[in-house]
């Protein structure tokens, strides 16, 4: 079937998913530091989570408005495009956690249409922990619509690196580090774990996934900016760019944009993996 004949449901537009519950234990926050190869000892020993810790409890949710509004025969094309974390509080050890998303908007694009998922992450009492805005990408696919709300903006003025960075730093991927992220994360795709499979999609085998690549990138911040202190961390903000391979460094670079805001790019290779940047650290 030509995709140019499949629209999305926008009927599904602003429907939450059922709640989904999360019990936080000390060993999985452990767990993620170590598979992300976090440096900050509270990280380590699951005193508190680290921030991108906090996709683990709503993947459910981020998968279930996709299934509603995208159309079947292109859902093999999404790709995750942007990610905007909003930090209320950290996630803890004992924690039960209660989460759910809706997609609140799509923009046919010539190249792809992109899509915005938010997620709202509370405790069992209520308390807003974190909420989130997941752009996702359908490579091919123009839907030739704009309806509903999209993901807030977070560009990075490009002239801000022009100026010498208050924060730069070199990480590692490991080469078995997709293997060790898997399971800590919940996150099973395939083209993260078998070379034939990431060819067959085109890549060049096996890639990182990106929010491993973000995490990486968030202790990084948090340790150079923060203080090592993850209740500072107010917002994280980023488009993926490109794959990121095992065995690849990456390099980060930050430039305050404004009062506790910073903004940052990431790269491999020479290219630009991370663009558009955004953290907000809390004084």
């Amino acid at each position: 079937m030509s995709t140019s004949t499949l629209q999305c449901n926008e009927a599904a537009l602003d429907q939450w998913t059922d709640s989904a519950r999360f019990e936080v234990t000390r060993e999985r926050l452990v767990e993620y530091a170590k598979a992300t190869n976090d440096q900050i000892a509270a990280h380590r020993r699951g005193d508190v989570a680290p921030p991108v810790f906090a996709i683990v409890p709503v993947f459910q949710s981020l998968l279930e408005p996709a299934l509603e509004v995208v159309p079947l025969p292109v859902l093999g094309k999404v790709l995750h495009g942007e990610q905007d974390f909003r930090f209320h509080r950290p996630i803890r050890p004992g924690d039960t956690l209660v989460s759910r998303g809706k997609m609140t908007g799509f923009e046919g694009l010539p190249n792809g249409t992109r899509c915005c998922t938010y997620l709202e992450t509370r405790d069992e009492d209520g308390e807003l922990v974190v909420e989130q805005y997941v752009t996702s990408f359908i490579r091919g696919f123009d839907d030739g619509r704009r309806i509903g709300q999209l993901s807030p903006e977070h560009r990075l003025d490009a002239s801000i690196k022009q100026n010498p960075p208050v924060a730069e730093f070199l990480q590692h991927i490991d080469s078995d580090q997709t293997f060790r992220y898997s399971p800590a994360s919940g996150d099973p795709m395939p083209i993260h774990l078998d070379q034939q499979v990431a060819r067959d999609a085109g890549l060049p085998g096996i890639i990182a996934h990106g929010f491993c690549v973000l995490a990486f990138t968030s202790w990084g911040i948090i340790q150079a900016l923060g203080g090592e202190d993850v209740s500072r961390l107010k917002r994280l903000a980023v488009r993926f760019s490109r794959p990121v391979l095992p065995n690849q460094d990456i390099h980060t670079r930050a430039w305050p944009t404004g009062p506790d805001c910073y903004g940052f790019e990431t790269t491999a290779a020479g290219a630009v993996v991370l663009r558009d940047g955004l953290a907000e650290i809390a004084g």
